[in-house]
C-alpha cells in the first residue's frame, strides 16, 4: 500500500532533471529493444517521446515503471539511482504510468479499479465502499470527468475506460507521470479535456513523459521531445525548434510525402445497405448506404454509437430491429461467422480484448480469419506452406517489426499488434471492410502505408466503412462522412463540403 504521507520529491528537489536515463539496454529473445538509450525529464514540463512502432518507447517506460529490469544502464530519480523491481516500487518512488493497453478489471466497479490496493477501511478492517465511492467521485469532480463510481467497468466504452486510467494515475499524486498513447481511444473534445489536466499537473511541477503518434498533439502540449529509432537514441530538441517534417524524418529516417494518399475511385453500386437499424440503449433508426469502391467515414463523439452500429452489422451484437441488405438482398446476420460468409471483415477498436490472441504467435494470429473461412483448405487439409507465404507477404507489406512468424504476439509493440490485425482481415480478401480506429497506436510512417492500402482496396472495388476519432483521418480518406450523435445519424457530408467545423457541429447537434 502506498504511503499517503510521503511528500512528493518535486517539493524538495532543486535539480534540473527529476528523471534521468543513461546507457540503458534491454534485450528480448531475438531482438534488441533498447540499445544504449538516454532520456532527461525536467520537473514541471511535458516531454514527448517519439518513434515508430518498435522503436523502444514503451519498453523504456516499462523499465522506469518497474515492469521490466534493464540489462544494463542506470535510471536516476531526483538525482539518486533508482532501484525498482515492481510497479509498486515505482509508485512508492513517485512514478505512475498510464499504459497504452488498458489494464482494468471489467468485473469490478469504476471506484474499485481506481483505488485497488489502496481501499479505505472501516473500523472492522473491511473495505468502506461508501467512502471509496465518495473518494472516486471527488477525484472525478476535480478532473471534471463524468463517470459513475458505481458503474461496472465492463459496461463502459474504451474511451471511458481510458479516462479511468488517467484518473487512476493522477490519483497517486506522483512526481513523474508517464502517458503512453493516452488519446488513442478518445475523441477531440476528450483530448482537450486531457490537455487541461496535463497543464494543471505541469503547473504543479509534475514531470510528464508523453508518448504519442499524433503530431498535432505534440506541438500543442510538449515542451521538449526525444526521438528513438530502432531501439536507439537519436536526439532531444525543444518542440518549438522543429517542424512536423523534421520530426517525421528523425523518426523514420526518410520523408513521408503524403499522409492521406486518397485517390478518386470509381464508385459503384450499393453493396451494403442498412435500414432503420436499432439496438436498445445503443442506437436507433440508423440508415446508410455503402457503395463499391467507396470509403464512408464515420465520425462522432464518444457514446455516439459508432462502434456499436458496426458491431451489429458484423453480427457481434445483433440489432433488435431494422434491416441489412447486401447487394440488394436482405440478410440475417446473427454472428461474425455469417458476416464473413457474406464477404465482410471487421477490425475492432480494442486490439487487446477483441482482437489479438496475445499468447499465440504472429502466424496463428494473422491466419485466424482465413482458416475460419475455410479458404486455406485443400482436399480437406490445411495448406500450411501456402498460408505461411500469405502471412509473410502481408507482414512485409505492413512492415510489421517481428523476429519471425513464430514470435509470440504479446512480445510485440502495440502498433505492430495493430498491423497484424489489419493483415488478418486483408488476407480474407473481403468485399466489405469495416475498420474501427484502423490507425490507433500506429506511427506516422505506418499510418501512411495503411492509408495507401485502404485507398488501393477501394480502387479494387472494396466497400469500406471507416470509423475514426481522428478528424484529419476522416477528412483525408473519406468519400463521404456519416456523423453520429447520441445513437442516431445526425447528418452526411460529401468530401467536398466537409471540414472539422461542419463535422463537430453535427457531432454535437
Amino acid at each position: 500500500m502506498l504511503d499517503a504521507g510521503v511528500e512528493p520529491a518535486r517539493e524538495s528537489f532543486k535539480g534540473e532533471f527529476i528523471l534521468e536515463v543513461d546507457h540503458v539496454r534491454k534485450e528480448f529473445p531475438g531482438v534488441v529493444a533498447l540499445d544504449d538509450v538516454q532520456l532527461r525529464i525536467r520537473p514541471g514540463s511535458v516531454h514527448a517521446l517519439m518513434g515508430e512502432n518498435g522503436a523502444g518507447k514503451s519498453t523504456l517506460m516499462k523499465i522506469i515503471a518497474g515492469i521490466y529490469s534493464p540489462d544494463r544502464g542506470e535510471v536516476r530519480f531526483a538525482g539518486k539511482p533508482l532501484n525498482i523491481r515492481t510497479p509498486i516500487d515505482a509508485l512508492n518512488s513517485g512514478i505512475a504510468m498510464i499504459h497504452q493497453e488498458l489494464n482494468l478489471m471489467n468485473s469490478m466497479t469504476v471506484a474499485e479499479n481506481v483505488w485497488i490496493g489502496r481501499e479505505p477501511r472501516n473500523g472492522f478492517g473491511l473495505i468502506d465502499h461508501a467512502k471509496m465511492n465518495r473518494m472516486a467521485a471527488d477525484l472525478f469532480a476535480d478532473l471534471n470527468i463524468k463517470l459513475n463510481p458505481r458503474a461496472m467497468v465492463g459496461d463502459l466504452t474504451v474511451a471511458q475506460k481510458q479516462m479511468i486510467e488517467i484518473a487512476k494515475a493522477v490519483s497517486y499524486n506522483s512526481d513523474v507521470l508517464i502517458m503512453d498513447e493516452p488519446t488513442s481511444a478518445i475523441t477531440e473534445s476528450e483530448v482537450e479535456h486531457l490537455f487541461r489536466i496535463i497543464r494543471d499537473l505541469r503547473a504543479k511541477g509534475v514531470g510528464i513523459v508523453y508518448i504519442t503518434h499524433k503530431m498535432d498533439e505534440l506541438f500543442e502540449i510538449a515542451d521538449e521531445l526525444t526521438v528513438f529509432r530502432d531501439g536507439k537514441y537519436i536526439t532531444t530538441v525543444k518542440a518549438t525548434d522543429v517542424t512536423r517534417d523534421d520530426i517525421i524524418t528523425m523518426m523514420v529516417g526518410r520523408e513521408i510525402t503524403d499522409m492521406f494518399p486518397k485517390i478518386d475511385c470509381e464508385i459503384g453500386e450499393v453493396t451494403l445497405e442498412v435500414r432503420n437499424l436499432s439496438r436498445e440503449g445503443q442506437f436507433r433508426d440508423v440508415s446508410f448506404q455503402l457503395h463499391k469502391g467507396e470509403i464512408l467515414g464515420v465520425a462522432g463523439l464518444v457514446g455516439s454509437g459508432r462502434s456499436e452500429v458496426a458491431e451489429s452489422v458484423f453480427g457481434m451484437h445483433p440489432a433488435d430491429s431494422g434491416e441489412i441488405l447486401i447487394d440488394g438482398n436482405p440478410v440475417d446476420i446473427r454472428n461474425p461467422g455469417e458476416a464473413m460468409r457474406h464477404g465482410m471483415a471487421f477490425l475492432t477498436e480494442d486490439r487487446k480484448e477483441s482482437g489479438c490472441f496475445l499468447i499465440l504467435d504472429c502466424q496463428e494470429n494473422v491466419q485466424m480469419a482465413l482458416l475460419a473461412q475455410g479458404k486455406a483448405d485443400r482436399f480437406g487439409f490445411i495448406d500450411g506452406r501456402r498460408v505461411e507465404g500469405l502471412v509473410q507477404e502481408y507482414i512485409q507489406k505492413l512492415r510489421v517489426k517481428t523476429p519471425g512468424l513464430a514470435e509470440t504476439v504479446q512480445n510485440l509493440s502495440g502498433g505492430n499488434q495493430q498491423k497484424l490485425l489489419i493483415a488478418r482481415w486483408l488476407l480474407t480478401n473481403p468485399s466489405i471492410l469495416i475498420l474501427d480506429e484502423p490507425t490507433r497506436g500506429i506511427d506516422v510512417g505506418a499510418k501512411s502505408e495503411i492509408h495507401r492500402l485502404i485507398t488501393q482496396l477501394a480502387a479494387q472495388g472494396v466497400a469500406i466503412l471507416m470509423i475514426s476519432s481522428e478528424l484529419p483521418e476522416v477528412l483525408g480518406m473519406s468519400d463521404r462522412i456519416m456523423v453520429m450523435h447520441e445513437g442516431h445519424v445526425s447528418g452526411f457530408l460529401d468530401r467536398s463540403e466537409a471540414d472539422q467545423v461542419s463535422i463537430m457541429q453535427l457531432a454535437a447537434k
